[in-house]
């Protein structure tokens, strides 16, 4: 530093000095381990107030008795043992926030994990903020595309809406997830992808796949790997939620995957019994459902006058054989605002997505979609729901009547059109395409195993074409017609 910055420094700090008595609380730790510390003294301290410790250790206060403190610990060194003193701090956890974080690799205290220098934030913000209250929301009302057929036309999700993503594991919960992310590339959508106790391979992986198709130009992912400390497993949705928050107050609109809750809440459980916390139904804590609901509560779309911007969170969690009423995946269906649930029996069969559309719901419904997609979509989802009722009757060689052949016939077309690959999201306009298409009954008459060549001919028309969704229905139907009668004349 310059002689005279230094002076200027100095004289300023002189200026502010005051002699007065300070007091000042001062603690020692008792043991540690497991990541948890245990602290006598310091009977000032607050919950979820970081603490510092004399070999340059943090840990936040998770629990307060009478004796003692307990803390989890967020760094550590090999020099922490017994004996050692810790300090007050009198702050919050807090990590940095901004653009700068965009493309980047963090962990849930902002220290980066790409091998990038720190990245230089405007502000920082705090991980345990409170909701938005009441008076600061709007109606969520504006339709965040996925690029899911199935998602985009019969369990529409809006901006600022908490959808859950439930099943088994490997039924493909993550690659909806990215393809909801790489979806919003082009839309204004700042996107965040919490990775909570995964693999080092999951985070690079995951890391791989958005910058392949783009998407870390607007992504964010923030990462605590399975042998991170338990402190930081528990921390990285919060964190995720903070960096999304602040862009949300900037008046934009945020994405927020959680991936996944079920590692997150055994991660509290683990560090709950470590402080001795009383347990309750399956060995969780109390307060595991105040635990979520603090967290996804912050999502929601605010009101014009603070600027419009809303947080979508997708939190994953995961089932064991498909039972969704167990403790963690029922807390969260009733957090949340519906269910995207994946089936491992539609799986096995080859339906990809393998969304149940039976036990899947999205309680915003169409005020979430466009209008000239809701209309297509109309009466979509039940004609399919009878459509899977009626077909079990084909399973027993029972003989039906006409109609019902042709309900049978027209469903079989219609899961045909809904399935769709991993990583191949589709803009919304597609969606239309194939909408009125399969409205009209121009792909009746189509065997099943070629709804596939049509569909990709539909695609290819149309990124050639200038249609959008205000385009008139008949400028839609004579597209769409001409498409397939080229298609059928080659």
């Amino acid at each position: 530093m310059p002689r005279n910055s230094l002076l200027a420094t100095q004289a300023a700090w002189l200026e502010r000095y005051r002699l007065e008595l300070r007091i000042l609380e001062q603690g020692r730790v008792g043991s540690v381990g497991d990541g948890i510390v245990w602290i006598e003294g310091l009977p000032s301290a607050a919950i979820e107030e970081v603490l510092s410790l004399e070999d340059g250790s943090r840990a936040l206060v998770f629990d307060l008795s009478k004796e003692r403190l307990g803390g989890i610990l967020l760094t550590t060194t090999a020099q922490l043992t017994a004996g050692t003193v810790a300090h007050l701090s009198g702050q919050r956890l807090s990590l940095p926030v901004g653009d700068p974080l965009i493309g980047r690799v963090i962990n849930p205290l902002g220290d980066p994990l790409d091998g990038q220098p720190p990245p230089e934030c405007p502000s920082r913000r705090e991980l345990f903020a409170p909701s938005p209250p009441i008076v600061a929301r709007d109606f969520v009302h504006r339709p965040l595309y996925t690029g899911s057929k199935v998602v985009d036309t019969l369990i529409p999700i809006a901006k600022g809406q908490r959808q859950l993503i439930i099943g088994d594991n490997g039924v493909g919960k993550r690659a909806f997830a990215l393809d909801t992310v790489i979806n919003q590339r082009g839309k204004d959508v700042r996107c965040v992808y919490a990775l909570i106790g995964q693999k080092r391979s999951s985070v690079v992986n995951t890391m791989e796949t958005l910058r392949a198709y783009g998407a870390m130009d607007y992504t964010t992912i923030v990462a605590a790997e399975a042998t991170a400390l338990p402190g930081l497993k528990y921390l990285a949705p919060f964190a995720g939620c903070a960096i999304a928050e602040e862009w949300m107050w900037q008046g934009k609109d945020t994405l927020v995957v959680y991936d996944d809750l079920t590692t997150h809440a055994q991660t509290y459980r683990e560090l709950s019994l470590l402080l001795r916390r009383p347990p309750g139904r399956e060995a969780y804590s109390g307060d595991i459902f105040f635990l979520h609901s603090r967290l996804l509560e912050r999502s929601t779309c605010l009101a014009s006058k603070l600027g419009g911007g809303s947080m979508s969170a997708l939190p994953i969690v995961e089932t064991t054989q498909g039972e969704i009423a167990t403790y963690i995946p029922t807390n969260l269906i009733s957090i949340t605002d519906g269910q995207i649930y994946f089936d491992a029996r539609l799986y096995s069969a080859g339906v990809v997505p393998a969304i149940d559309v039976t036990k899947s719901v999205s309680r915003i419904g169409g005020k979430g979609q466009h209008p000239r997609i809701k209309e297509q979509a109309g009466r979509m989802k039940l004609d399919y729901l009878q459509f899977l009722e009626l077909e079990v009757f084909t399973r027993f060689g029972a003989r039906l009547e006409a109609s019902m052949e042709a309900k049978i016939k027209r469903g079989r077309v219609l899961r045909e059109l809904l399935k769709q690959d991993r990583l191949s999201p589709l803009p919304i306009e597609f969606q239309m395409a194939w909408l009125i298409g399969f409205n009209r009954g121009l792909f009746d008459d189509t065997p099943p195993g070629h709804i596939g060549q049509w569909l990709q001919r539909i695609a290819t028309k149309l990124s050639d074409s200038s249609l959008t969704l205000d385009n008139r229905d008949d400028q839609w139907i004579e597209a769409v017609t001409s498409w397939l009668k080229e298609g059928s004349a080659t």
